[in-house]
């Protein structure tokens, strides 16, 4: 018999045991069952020649089994993993650095994981079930769930959890990293606090709402944030005044359901300067699109595509989707209502990059949007162990929508020697 399979034993009898003195107990503290869950360990394990570290190890994963997350709880608590995808209660996957790996972590049956995801779902207050099988949920640092349960997940319980670090990164954090460059970043809090309207596109996992959180924080304190999400995961420090709304799944009866749509709707009405949409995927669109036509400049959101002109496609069939409206009339809401695309990229080292800042200037004569694109991410090479080298570089294009830059009182040459703007400005 091996180590791991005596060591298990000894769990699920000590485990056991612990669970007899909490039926007996009612409801004790956390402390007290830490307390109990040592004494048990240590008595019982006289015998076992485990040392300190090891006996310390079966106290935290039995202490995890009732009051933490179970086998998911080191994951969480291993900063260093950005991701934990759970296949099965007996196949964990992990991203580690970039690099995907399986995890020794399991647990110790089917029963066990659907009681995490359970207690995972309630902290939110959302429901899952056999009828209503998936779900999106947050955990109390932020970190993004996403659950499928049989039927529709045909191996069981999946879970999979995007983590985020328990500071938020900021723009100058991206810069040391290498997603973008410090003179981007400058350009970028200028056109954030001139109120430009800025939508961020990318791939799954290119780091949008990481983005769309550091440039949240340019926006000046005195103004006042409605946040919009289907799970709130923005941690916008610099604003005091600010609310964060989010989505309601219906209930077992199909009632009581809160969309993106009612939020944005409802935010209007709430004197906002800016609205932040976490991510739009239908038919929302419409109502981000007018709520940046309406008086709210500045107003930020994200979506998933391949390329900026890929997200100006997506956003045209989400308004339509929403609202019979000719395709015309779509793309001038779409000109009018969004200044400046960005869009990100995850490339083939696994780093994360800004490979493209456009700005929107009008609709040309055959009724395409027109996009200017004013930085490119260039690609000089690569070093010895595969990274990229590369750096978003000014595309010698003028900029051209200037008017919110000279309103908000700031001075074109200092983003002249940034980026190449109008002759004569």
């Amino acid at each position: 018999m091996s180590m791991q399979t005596l060591t298990d034993e000894k769990f699920d009898t000590l485990r056991l045991i612990v669970k007899n003195w909490l039926d007996q107990e009612g409801a004790p503290s956390d402390d007290d069952v830490l307390s109990q869950i040592e004494q048990v360990v240590f008595e019982h394990t006289v015998e076992d020649n485990l040392t300190i570290s090891e006996k310390q190890q079966m106290i935290e994963r039995i202490m995890n089994s009732f009051r933490g997350l179970d086998a998911l709880q080191p994951l969480i608590e291993d900063k260093s993993i950005t991701e934990i995808m759970i296949n099965s209660y007996d196949e964990i996957f992990i991203e580690r650095n970039g690099q995907v790996m399986k995890s020794p972590q399991k647990f110790e049956n089917e029963r066990r994981l659907e009681n995490v995801i359970q207690k995972i779902v309630g902290f939110v207050n959302r429901v899952v079930n056999e009828s209503s099988p998936i779900v999106d949920a947050r955990l109390k640092d932020g970190s993004r769930v996403n659950v499928v349960l049989p039927p529709i997940a045909l191996n069981g319980p999946t879970m999979t959890i995007r983590k985020f670090p328990e500071k938020p990164m900021d723009m100058q954090e991206l810069v040391r990293l290498g997603a973008l460059t410090e003179d981007v970043a400058i350009f970028l809090q200028k056109l954030v606090v001139a109120k430009y309207n800025m939508f961020i596109g990318g791939g799954t996992g290119s780091g949008k709402t990481t983005f769309l959180n550091a440039l949240s924080n340019f926006i000046p304190q005195d103004e006042r944030i409605i946040t919009i999400e289907d799970s709130a995961e923005l941690q916008i420090l610099n604003v005091p005044n600010i609310v964060r709304l989010e989505t309601r799944n219906a209930n077992t009866e199909g009632r009581g359901e809160i969309t993106i749509r009612q939020l944005i709707r409802s935010s209007l009405r709430m004197r906002p300067n800016r609205v932040i949409v976490g991510e739009v995927r239908g038919a929302e669109a419409l109502d981000m699109l007018q709520a940046m036509n309406t008086g709210h400049d500045g107003s930020l959101s994200t979506g998933h595509a391949n390329s900026t002109s890929d997200m100006l496609s997506r956003l045209e069939s989400m308004v339509i989707s929403g609202a019979e409206m000719p395709i015309s009339v779509v793309r001038k809401q779409i000109a009018s209502a969004i200044d400046v695309m960005i869009h990100l990229m995850r490339l083939r080292d696994r780093t994360r990059k800004v490979v493209e800042i456009s700005e929107i200037i009008g609709v040309d004569d055959r009724g395409e949007v027109m996009l200017n694109s004013l930085f490119r991410f260039q690609e000089r090479g690569e070093t010895a162990d595969g990274k990229i080298i590369g750096s978003l570089v000014p595309t010698g294009n003028v900029m051209r929508e200037l008017d919110k830059l000279r309103f908000a009182g700031i001075k074109l040459d200092e983003i002249g020697n940034i980026v190449a703007i109008g002759e004569g400005e």
